[in-house]
């Protein structure tokens, strides 16, 4: 009798513990907590390429400026060139009309090459050859980062030259060469008329 008291009282307290613990289970569970928003990235550290002058004529020199390359890194500039438009010129086809021509870009055969400092800036002196439109294309091997300029290359002025004495060397000379002859005529005149008086007398 007191056994089965004791092994009932204990399935009461089984009961009693496990009726909470499945009423628990049974309640929906929180959701996870996040991590709080990431602010956004940087944005892309972007190189640049420029020119002193934009525009020069063929002989001159001009400085090429990059920034914010890599640290000491090596840059590869390509130069492309493209002819000026030239006044209207084209082929003639067999009915006699007229095809413009279009100017042809031209790639120069080796890039040039320079080095960045402790900051990624670089100068470079360049001295074009041939007149047209030039296009730098800066790359840098280790960063990847690349910028372009442009630069107009005109031809040579032509000086305006003054008007010297050589010009006026042939009408002078022709002036002068009148003058003596005139200048002839008349003595040769003179004396011929005072021959004519005294043999008159």
């Amino acid at each position: 009798m007191r056994l089965s008291r004791i092994i009932m009282a204990l399935a009461v307290g089984l009961a009693v513990v496990a009726v909470p613990t499945a009423a628990g289970a049974a309640q929906p569970q929180p959701a996870p907590t996040t991590d709080p928003p990431q602010p956004p990235p940087y944005p892309p550290v972007l190189a640049s390429l420029t020119v002193n002058r934009p525009t020069i004529y063929l002989g001159e020199t001009v400085v090429l400026t990059g920034r914010n390359f890599g640290v000491r890194e090596w840059v590869d500039i390509e130069v492309g060139r493209t002819p000026l438009a030239a006044p209207a010129a084209g082929a003639v086809r067999s009915d006699g009309s007229t095809v413009a021509m279009t100017p042809v870009a031209a790639q120069a055969a080796a890039p040039l090459q320079v080095r960045t400092d402790g900051e990624g800036t670089f100068t470079y002196r360049y001295k074009p050859s041939q007149t047209g439109l030039l296009t730098f294309d800066a790359t840098g091997r280790d960063s990847g980062r690349s910028a372009s300029a442009e630069l107009r290359v005109l031809d040579k002025k032509k000086p305006h030259l003054p008007v010297t004495g050589s010009s006026l060397d042939t009408p002078m000379k022709v002036g002068g060469g009148l003058v003596a002859t005139g200048a002839v005529l008349l003595l040769g005149t003179m004396l011929w008329r005072r021959r004519n008086r005294l043999g008159t007398r």
